[in-house]
């Protein structure tokens, strides 16, 4: 058994996670605003730094594992720049301020949270998505609230997709220090932050027809997105590294399936 951190600990699909790993028998450091054991706000630098030195005095130097899963969505009239802090910054900054406690346990999993909304949800910019890659969150926070984005609704999308691409194109680089880096793609997963979206007036109308895209025909469960992270997580995964992992009924599959090089059979 290991000592694992999760962010977004105290609700969605972060708690089930946690809860999950608990009744495995490991050890599982919560963090979230409040009601865990770590709290900290992972939308400034300065709950960030905390939260790493809390973390590591917790875990005694040694951290088997990491799930970043904090985040929070666009609408309920929130600034666009908050959800480049909290859903970007607040995942890898923590896990650049944890790498070293990650690399002492020899060998450490961190799976962090994309979304399906990069490939389904057009419209986003992706100068907000390097802008993040490059390390830059004033000039990604700037960036985010100049757009004419409601609520952070296209900001969203991006600060995920530079997720994936942290994950694809950093993963090489962490698993020279022991620690394998993936990531999962959820779609609409069914927890309090999606259902109070489904109450916003702005954005209701839109989950709503997005949801009937689903070729599942329905929203996904924390716990399965749950599961998904525990294989991850552990030794069977072992040769997963640098992967983005879909969980979301099928409709990456049904929007981009048509993206794949034509297959030929023999006789053409």
């Amino acid at each position: 058994m290991g000592t694992i951190a999760v962010t977004g600990a105290a609700s969605g699909m972060g708690a089930s996670i946690a809860d999950r790993l608990t009744a495995q028998g490991h050890r599982v450091i919560g963090v979230d605003l409040r009601g865990t054991e770590v709290e900290a706000d992972l939308g400034t630098p300065a709950g960030r730094t905390a939260a790493a030195a809390e973390i590591t005095r917790l875990c005694e130097g040694r951290l088997d594992g990491f799930v970043p899963f904090a985040g929070i969505s666009g609408g309920a009239g929130r600034p666009a720049s908050l959800l480049v802090s909290v859903n970007y910054f607040g995942a890898v900054g923590l896990l650049e301020g944890l790498r070293p406690v990650l690399a002492a346990a020899g060998e450490s999993s961190v799976v962090l949270a994309s979304s399906n909304s990069t490939t389904t949800q057009p419209g986003w910019d992706p100068r907000l998505a390097e802008t993040c890659l490059a390390g830059d969150e004033e000039a990604a926070r700037a960036l985010a609230d100049a757009q004419v984005d409601e609520g952070g609704v296209l900001t969203y999308p991006a600060t995920k997709a530079a997720i994936a691409h942290y994950t694809r194109t950093r993963a090489s680089d962490y698993i020279a220090d022991g620690i394998r880096l993936n990531a999962i793609a959820p779609g609409f997963i069914d927890t309090p932050m999606t259902r109070a979206g489904r109450k916003d007036p702005r954005i209701a109308a839109g989950i709503e027809a997005f949801l009937r895209s689903v070729p599942a025909g329905r929203a996904g469960t924390p716990e399965e997105v749950a599961e998904l992270v525990l294989f991850l997580l552990s030794a069977k995964s072992g040769y997963c590294v640098g992967t983005v992992m879909y969980c979301d009924g099928g409709l990456d599959a049904e929007l981009r399936g048509l993206d794949w090089p034509k297959v030929r059979t023999p006789q053409e």
